[in-house]
C-alpha cells in the first residue's frame, strides 16, 4: 500500500506492507486522513509515535470503510463508514484501528470533514469539558481559535451555552471564526482585555501564560494543549493562587485504550448530534492526494488557515 512516510526529516509516500487487523480491531479502507501539528512534530523528530503505531507513518485521525475485521469486532462490520483515533499510521491507504476508538461516521460529513474531525474535536471536547467542566453560561477564551481543535472548540464551547472569546493572529480569518460561535474576536495581543474568563484553552504556548493567569477569574481553568510558540513560561504563583486557579496539561496521542475509548464514546454522545443536527461543521481548508503529502505539510508550515487540512488516500 502507499503511505505518508518519514524520510529523515521529511515527508514523502512510500510503499508498505499491508496491516492485518488483530484482536479488536478493525482494517480501514482510508477515504480522508486529517494533519495535525502533531505529525509536523514527528516528522521532524521531537514526537514520535507510542509504542505499537507504525514508527514512520503519521497520522493520528482517518475516516473510512470497514475493510476486513479482527476476532471478537462486535460494533463494526466490512462495508461500515467509520472515523477513528489513532496512535499513528493513519496517512496510508489501509490503516488498523481498535473499534472502542472508532466512530460511526454521520450522514452530514463528507469524507475530508470526517477525516478531520476524531482527533480534532475529541481533543477540545476532553479539554473543555472533561478537564476544565465548561458549564452554560462561563466566559471561555479560545487560543489559535482558526486551526483544527480551535475552530471545533469554539462550536462546542459556543452549543453548551458559553460566552467564547477568541484569538486569531490572521485578521482576515477572524469573520469566518465568529460565524462559528465566537461572540469576540480579537488579535492574540488584545485579549487580556476582555477578561475575565472562566476557562482559557491554551493551544497556541508559553507567550500566553502570564496573561492569561492576569486574566483569570475567581475559580478559573487553563487547559494547555499547545506549544507552537514555547513551552517554557515563567507564572505568578501569587496570581494563581489569588484567583484559586487551576492549570491543567494534557495530550490525547500516548493515553492507554481505556482513556481514549472513554473520550471516543463521550464525543459520540455528545458531539455527533451536534453535527447531525447541523450546530457542528469540520472547516476544511484544503483536500490533498496522498501523493502530494509532502505539499500539503509545507501548506500547514505556512500557517494563515482556517480548520483542517486533510489527505485524500
Amino acid at each position: 500500500m502507499n503511505a505518508a512516510t518519514v524520510m529523515n526529516g521529511t515527508i514523502g509516500v512510500s510503499d508498505k506492507p499491508e496491516p492485518t487487523p488483530g484482536r479488536g480491531e478493525l482494517l480501514v479502507c482510508v477515504r480522508a486522513a486529517g494533519l495535525n501539528a502533531a505529525d509536523l512534530m514527528q516528522v521532524a523528530g521531537f514526537y514520535p509515535a507510542p509504542p505499537g503505531s507504525p514508527p514512520d507513518i503519521p497520522g493520528m485521525e482517518i475516516a473510512g470503510e470497514v475493510a476486513a475485521v479482527g476476532a471478537d469486532v462486535t460494533r463494526f462490520a466490512v462495508g461500515d463508514r467509520v472515523m477513528a483515533l489513532l496512535g499513528g499510521g493513519g496517512q496510508a491507504e489501509l490503516a488498523v484501528v481498535h473499534e472502542r476508538v472508532a466512530m460511526p461516521v454521520p450522514a452530514a460529513l463528507e469524507w475530508a470533514a470526517a477525516g478531520g474531525f476524531p482527533e480534532t474535536f475529541t481533543t477540545a471536547f476532553d479539554a473543555l469539558f472533561t478537564q476544565c467542566e465548561l458549564a452554560m453560561g462561563d466566559r471561555a477564551l479560545i487560543h489559535g481559535a482558526a486551526g483544527g481543535v480551535g475552530t471545533a472548540a469554539v462550536q462546542l464551547a459556543a452549543a453548551a451555552g458559553a460566552v467564547v472569546t477568541a484569538t486569531v493572529r490572521n485578521a482576515g480569518l477572524r469573520d469566518a471564526v465568529a460565524d462559528l460561535g465566537a461572540h469576540r474576536v480579537v488579535a492574540p495581543d488584545e485579549f487580556a482585555a476582555q477578561g475575565p474568563f472562566d476557562v482559557i484553552l491554551e493551544l497556541v504556548g508559553a507567550t500566553n501564560m502570564a496573561a492569561n493567569l492576569g486574566a483569570l477569574a475567581i475559580g478559573g481553568r487553563i487547559s494547555v494543549i499547545g506549544v507552537g510558540a514555547g513551552a517554557n513560561a515563567d507564572i505568578n504563583l501569587l496570581t494563581l493562587m489569588a484567583a484559586r486557579g487551576r492549570i491543567h496539561g494534557s495530550t490525547l496521542r500516548a493515553r492507554p485504550l481505556e482513556d481514549k475509548a472513554s473520550a471516543t464514546r463521550a464525543v459520540e454522545a455528545h458531539v455527533l448530534p451536534l453535527v447531525n443536527a447541523g450546530r457542528v461543521r469540520v472547516p476544511v481548508a484544503a483536500t490533498f492526494p496522498l501523493a502530494e503529502a509532502a505539499a500539503a505539510y509545507e501548506r500547514f508550515a505556512a500557517g494563515g488557515k482556517l480548520g483542517k487540512l486533510v489527505l485524500l488516500p
